[in-house]
C-alpha cells in the first residue's frame, strides 16, 4: 500500500516507466512474494536429479484443529517431523536414504483451518555406497498410501503422547479411529516440470487478491473451489470480522520455517554429495 511509499523503475533504452509500492516484506502478504518465489525456484533448479519425482500430501485430521490454534508451532513441527520420519522409515527398510522438500499450507479454499504438507519426493534414495537406487524399476509408483497413512498417524500420535498434553487424552480415540490422509500423485513428466509445480506452492498464502471479488461496507466476497463437488467454483460472503478471523488463523508463528529440506536434499548433504549423484 502507499503507507510504505513507492519507487520508480525507468528503462534508459525504451523510456518505459513503472511505479510500484515498496515491499512490506511480510511473508503473509499477497503482493510481496513473487520475487522470493522466483529466487527460490531458481536456486532449486540446480539441485534436481534426472529421476522420477512425486507430489505427496500429508494432511492432519480436523480433530487437531483446536490444538493447531493454541499450539501452532508444536503441531506444525510435529507435522513436518512425522512426514519425514514416515518416508525415511520406508526408505530404511530398503536400505536407502531418501530426500524430501516440504511446504506447509494451513488453509482450505474457504479459509478454513486445514493443515497439510505439500512434499516433493524423489522416487528413490541413496544406498550405503552412495549410489542412487529407484524405489521401483518402472518409476511409476512411490509407496503404498494406505501404509504411509498408518505409519504417519502412529508417528504423529506418539509425539503428542510424549508431550503429555491433556488435549491428547480427550481426542486420542478419535485420532486413532479417523482415517489419516496421505496422497501421492503420479510422477512429474520432467525435472523442469517439478520446478514449475513447486512454484505454485512455495510462497503461496491463504488467499490471493485475484480471488477477492468484492468488498463493501460490511462484507467481503471471494471465490473458492468446492472440492466436495469436484472443484466447482463458488463464491462466499463473509463479514469483515469473520474474514479477518479466518485469515489470521493462517499467520504462522514468528520465524517459523514453512519450507524444509530433508535427507539428501538437506543443506548439509547437498553441499557435499548431491553433485556426485
Amino acid at each position: 500500500t502507499s503507507a510504505l511509499g513507492g519507487h520508480i523503475d525507468a528503462c534508459d533504452e525504451c523510456g518505459n516507466v513503472s511505479i510500484s509500492y515498496n515491499s512490506c516484506r511480510n511473508r503473509h502478504c499477497p503482493k510481496c512474494q513473487s520475487k522470493n518465489r522466483e529466487q527460490w525456484i531458481e536456486n532449486r533448479e540446480t539441485e534436481l536429479l534426472p529421476v522420477p519425482y512425486f507430489h505427496v500430501v500429508f494432511t492432519l485430521p480436523d480433530v487437531l484443529n483446536k490444538t493447531a490454534l493454541h499450539e501452532p508451532k508444536m503441531l506444525y513441527d510435529f507435522l513436518f517431523e512425522s512426514a519425514w520420519e514416515t518416508l525415511q522409515t520406508f526408505g530404511e527398510n530398503r536400505g536407502l536414504k531418501m530426500g524430501m522438500i516440504a511446504v506447509l499450507h494451513t488453509w482450505g479454499q474457504n479459509l478454513s483451518l486445514h493443515p497439510h504438507l505439500h512434499c516433493i519426493v524423489p522416487g528413490g534414495g541413496v544406498d550405503e555406497s552412495g549410489a542412487w537406487k529407484n524405489l521401483r524399476s518402472d518409476g511409476k509408483f512411490l509407496l503404498p498410501v494406505k501404509a504411509l497413512s498408518k505409519v504417519f498417524r502412529a508417528k504423529f500420535c506418539e509425539k503428542l503422547k510424549d508431550k503429555n498434553l491433556k488435549e491428547y487424552t480427550k481426542i486420542r480415540q478419535n485420532l486413532w479411529e479417523k482415517p489419516w490422509v496421505v496422497y501421492a500423485k503420479k510422477p512429474f513428466g520432467s525435472p523442469k516440470s517439478v520446478v514449475e509445480y513447486l512454484g505454485r506452492y512455495t510462497h503461496k498464502i491463504a488467499i490471493s487478491n485475484q480471488r477477492i471479488r468484492k468488498i463493501d461496507a460490511k462484507t467481503v466476497t471471494f471465490s473458492y473451489k468446492d472440492y466436495r463437488q469436484k472443484g466447482i467454483k463458488k463464491q462466499m460472503v463473509l463479514s469483515h470480522e469473520e474474514f479477518i478471523r479466518r485469515f489470521a488463523m493462517h499467520i504462522l508463528p514468528k520465524r517459523f520455517v514453512k519450507i524444509r529440506h530433508y535427507g539428501f536434499l538437506s543443506s548439509t548433504w547437498k553441499r557435499i554429495k548431491l553433485k556426485n549423484l
